[in-house]
């Protein structure tokens, strides 16, 4: 056993190239884990510029100024930004009250119904297990209602540094897209002259970041906007709220449909009862998301993610559990970046076993 670690670690690690990679991953992951709380507004700050980045370079080729190009996509950013914070952030903020206010008698009116299915149903279902169940979701919404207290007071705690960061993120955007060439030289200096695997690497994952970041921002929209006018259509309460959660959840793969599927159903049970549309809503919903991981899933991602869903729902869960939301946000560059360094270590590999063959 202690052969075979050793013959993979020599064939794997054997060029400084690699050992170079490898202690430079360490370095950050450990920079991450270590200083998260304090690089937050600077991986926002990252996102955002890979997001404005193709625009400005585009905007440049009009211009022929980085500054001013970066100028004007900035104030466009920003106006989008505070359009949506006026006329979306209120209309969601009034229906999120509004649904906390109704959500006891929502709860009664699920009990009850819960209670009644003993009577409806006898053979399937016994009046303990629907007492032991409500026992149980009783429980866990005390707790749930503790943590958005809890969630609450910090957040109010927080609120100075949140201002701060309002004012430092799109400082530190506009500076790094104006003096993107500089930073990227600034960075260049700091690895070794020759870095052939390091720029194998980047280059793939490069282009990856930028086609998850663009895709996932044009998924979310998409699909929230076709939740939000459906359920309108279908005439189902909090319609903008549900739209906008179901645009969110494509954030977590696979993970975050099932978790909005609750409130979805929840709030189409309490409006419309055991009917048809009740039903009518959650085959619409079924709809939406199975377009949105067959069709156009394939169509943003393409070039960007070539993963199995069983690594991808491991990579939510390990980063998820290491950086919170970023891990999750993250989960499949993160994933894809494990693999572009398996395929580069392989490719290596085989380089050499030719090169020794020859000789």
């Amino acid at each position: 056993m202690f052969e075979i670690v050793k013959q993979w670690y020599q064939n794997k690690f054997s060029d400084p190239h690699s050992v170079t990679l490898l202690l430079m991953l360490i370095a950050l992951v450990g920079l991450l884990y270590f200083l998260g709380p304090f690089v937050v507004p600077v991986l926002v700050a990252l996102v955002i510029a890979y997001l404005l980045d193709w625009p400005t370079a585009h905007m440049q080729n009009v211009v022929h100024n980085r500054v001013l190009a970066t100028t004007l996509i900035m104030l466009l950013f920003v106006g989008v930004v505070l359009a949506l914070l006026l006329g979306i952030v209120p209309v969601l903020w009034q229906q999120l009250s509004n649904l906390l206010q109704e959500s006891p008698h929502m709860i009664e009116k699920g009990k009850y119904f819960l209670l009644h299915l003993p009577d409806d149903y006898p053979n399937l279902i016994t009046e303990q297990q629907v007492q032991s169940f409500v026992t149980t979701v009783e429980s866990k919404v005390i707790e749930l209602g503790q943590v958005i207290v809890s969630a609450s007071l910090t957040s109010l705690k927080d609120a100075v540094a949140w201002l701060i960061y309002l004012v430092l993120v799109p400082l530190l955007v506009f500076f790094m897209l104006k003096d993107k060439a500089t930073l990227t030289e600034g960075i260049g200096r700091l690895v070794p002259k020759d870095r052939r695997l390091i720029t194998q690497v980047w280059h793939e994952m490069d282009h990856q970041i930028m086609n998850y970041i663009r895709g996932k921002v044009f998924e979310i929209v998409i699909i929230g906007s076709v939740t939000f006018i459906a359920f309108y259509i279908l005439d189902l309460r909090y319609a903008a709220l549900l739209g906008a959660l179901v645009g969110l959840s494509v954030l977590i793969p696979f993970i975050g449909a099932a978790l909005v599927t609750i409130p979805v159903a929840a709030v189409a049970l309490f409006q419309f009862g055991i009917d048809t549309q009740f039903w009518t809503v959650l085959i619409v919903y079924g709809v939406i998301q199975a377009l949105d991981g067959n069709v156009l899933v394939p169509l943003l991602f393409s070039e960007a993610v070539d993963l199995n869903p069983v690594y991808i729902i491991v990579a939510v869960l390990f980063f998820g559990g290491l950086w919170g939301f970023w891990g999750v946000f993250f989960a499949i560059p993160l994933a894809s970046l494990v693999k572009a360094l398996f395929n580069a270590w392989s490719t290596q590999w085989q380089e050499g076993e030719s090169v020794s063959l020859e000789q």
